[in-house]
């Protein structure tokens, strides 16, 4: 079940990129691989051309796209990262930075600073007023969920089961959660074309 998700996650994630670069490039101003000698170089510009597309479509999007969107990338890295790391320290006492956290006999889980994590970068969003603190709260706010949903299992069984056979449940809560994000993200910007496309007809003078 777990692989499952995983699969379904990374196949839908290199659909959409490919399908996107694939748009850019028949519309774009690189030549397409039957009309150049050079179709490598086609394709970097191609690759450059699409980049440039998600950076204007990031800068132009709403503060609600943009943070949801900081969300999901920051939530899902820093699931990556941690299961990474916490799967190289199996093996090894350090990896860069990081290390096992020990406080007397207390094995300090990264569930905790996850926890504070989210809950400082969450305040600082509602507090605020700045459009702009807002969106990028979000990836403090990803970062901390990451970190609390990656031991989810642990919190839900009150014992450390991460490398056990129920430690897998934080694995497919997460993919769940990083799912339903990016189904709230797509469903998010097609009703804002919608309302763009209806409201803009609506409001027309007839």
């Amino acid at each position: 079940m777990t692989v499952a998700l995983g699969v379904v996650a990374l196949v839908a994630t290199a659909t959409v990129v490919a399908v996107e670069y694939g748009r850019v490039w028949r519309r774009g101003s690189a030549p397409l691989p039957a009309e150049t000698e050079d179709p490598i170089r086609a394709a970097a510009e191609a690759a450059a051309e699409t980049a440039e597309v998600v950076l204007v479509g990031y800068r132009e999007g709403s503060v609600r796209e943009n943070a949801l969107l900081n969300l999901l990338v920051s939530f899902f890295g820093t699931f990556i990262v941690v299961r990474t790391v916490t799967t190289l320290l199996r093996e090894r006492p350090r990896v860069g930075p990081f290390q096992n956290v020990v406080l007397g006999r207390r094995h300090i889980h990264h569930f905790v600073p996850g926890i504070v994590l989210a809950f400082g970068a969450g305040g600082a969003a509602i507090v605020t007023h700045n459009d702009t603190v807002k969106r990028w709260m979000a990836l403090p706010f990803g970062a901390g969920m990451g970190l609390t949903l990656d031991e989810s299992a642990l919190l839900l069984e009150l014992d450390d089961v991460y490398w056990s056979d129920e430690g897998i449940l934080s694995v497919q809560i997460t993919l769940a959660v990083a799912a339903l994000m990016a189904a709230t993200a797509l469903a998010l910007r097609l009703l804002l074309r919608g309302e763009q496309e209806v409201l803009a007809s609506d409001t027309a003078p007839r």
